[in-house]
């Protein structure tokens, strides 16, 4: 729902900076790569209890996460890339909620579970809908710099972005903040059910 105005007040500071890479020769695969083990390291530290710096590493992630769609602009954009990203950008979230079940499984585990069958349903509605509008031709009006059909709902990046932040700054209200958002996450899977069966139909 807010990924496209962070992308607008983003794409001018990303670029320039994709530009400066590409200047000195980092390709976009190695910053997705690089954004994937920044993400790994934040969940890490969540799980060894160190969220402050957890919290750093996200942010500095979704940052690279961001980069590697302009460097790939700016030289040659590959189908490699695109599933790179989208590969390591799913397992990335779902090392955040299990990440906080090792912190304190007593208390987190449930809400984990949850948001993580949640995920399954946001990932695999997204996925499963980008093979067959890429099949059909189909492109996206508003994200049309994706290299797959991205099809939006309430729960995108910037949401969990802004939700993973929450909880590495209030981790006791994990559980809270975990079932809340999973509840989002199923209204983001029903939506792109109809938007699915109404654009495939």
């Amino acid at each position: 729902m807010l990924d496209r105005t962070a992308l607008k007040l983003l794409s001018p500071t990303l670029d320039r900076v994709a530009a400066a890479l590409v200047c000195h020769g980092v390709s976009a695969n190695a910053v997705t790569l690089l954004g994937f083990a920044l993400g790994l390291a934040a969940a890490l530290a969540i799980a060894l209890g160190a969220l402050t710096i957890g919290l750093l590493l996200i942010v500095a992630s979704r940052l690279a996460d961001g980069l590697d769609g302009p460097v790939a602009r700016q030289t040659a954009a590959t189908d490699v890339g695109a599933f790179l990203d989208i590969a390591l950008d799913f397992a990335f979230y779902a090392s955040v909620p299990l990440a906080f079940a090792w912190l304190d499984p007593a208390r987190n585990a449930l809400a984990a579970a949850t948001l993580l069958a949640a995920f399954v349903g946001t990932g695999s509605s997204f996925l499963a809908f980008a093979v067959l509008a890429e099949r059909r031709g189909l492109r996206s009006l508003a994200y049309p710099s994706k290299g797959l059909y991205y099809l939006g709902g309430l729960t995108e990046g910037t949401e969990t972005l802004l939700c993973f932040a929450a909880m590495c700054l209030w981790p006791n209200h994990f559980a809270t903040l975990a079932f809340g958002f999973a509840g989002l996450c199923v209204l983001t899977w029903l939506a792109r059910l109809r938007a699915g069966w109404v654009l495939l139909r």
